[in-house]
């Protein structure tokens, strides 16, 4: 064999072995880095800590019926307080079930009245100061459900 043949395959194999080696720097760069970026996203936890607001077309052509929402996270527990239209004035309802799972929002509103227990399950994402979802509920024995959009109110 001549020596420059030997020369030129060795010269080769060493481009492929440093192109082999780079290859596998680079991967294991990419690993780390998508290592990092998801152990920063799970870092920044959502706060929906505030008041929200939302309209509800009335029944009956009667005048849209505006829902106020103050919720407040403590570490994992999301609590709050619902007040809407009655036919009496304003009511106001603790929430209970609340919690929060990454953009996830949920939570219920228990009522009673005239020897009748209600419940409306809220579940929804936060974005951008806004909570959109739907509220599941019971009505004459039949599952329903509305769409919910809350607004963050800015002070």
């Amino acid at each position: 064999m001549h020596l420059g043949a030997i020369s030129n395959k060795q010269s080769n194999y060493n481009k492929h072995m440093t192109l082999n080696k780079f290859a596998k720097i680079l991967a294991g760069a990419i690993l780390v880095m998508g290592v990092l970026v998801q152990a920063r996203a799970e870092v920044k936890k959502i706060d929906p800590t505030g008041t929200y607001v939302w309209t509800v077309p009335a029944r009956n052509g009667g005048p849209d019926r505006t829902n106020t929402l103050v919720l407040k996270l403590e570490g994992n527990k999301l609590t709050g307080k619902l007040t809407a239209p009655g036919r009496g004035g304003p009511t106001t309802t603790e929430i209970s079930d609340g919690k929060i799972t990454g953009a996830d929002v949920s939570f219920c509103v228990v009522r009673s009245f005239n020897d009748n227990t209600v419940t409306n399950k809220y579940s929804g994402k936060f974005a951008d100061g806004v909570i959109k979802g739907k509220m599941d509920f019971e009505r004459n024995g039949e599952a329903q459900s509305r769409d919910w959009e809350a607004k963050l109110e800015k002070k």
